[in-house]
């Protein structure tokens, strides 16, 4: 038992680290200078590249010749893309696709 605790205590302690170390380095390595303009780009570019990329992976396995055709995540993704046309909040239209994946999963198809 005693060496159960310790292992999860390790285990947490390392991960704090490693997840205060990924967010305390760039300012550990940058200070106050600029950020180099590869680094602009990416922080500019990469939250839709990844966002793309989630769709993608989300959508992946819809087969559109048997039923229910993917008519949930299509239902979905539309959703999502009305929800953050109409309020321009990415958390409420990831909780707005979310639910209503999940309600018509249960429910309807």
């Amino acid at each position: 038992m005693v060496n159960n605790l310790a292992y999860m205590t390790g285990v947490i302690a390392i991960t704090a680290l490693v997840t205060w170390l990924t967010r305390a380095l760039p300012f550990l390595i940058f200070g106050k200078r600029r950020l180099p303009q590869t680094i602009e780009y990416l922080g500019k570019v990469l939250p839709s590249a990844i966002m793309v990329i989630l769709v993608f992976y989300c959508v992946r396995n819809i087969n559109l010749t048997q039923y229910p055709y993917g008519m949930a995540e299509i239902i979905s993704s539309i959703a999502v893309i009305l929800t953050q046309m109409w309020r321009k909040n990415m958390y409420l239209a990831i909780i707005v696709g979310t639910v209503c994946y999940m309600i018509l999963i249960r429910t309807v198809f």
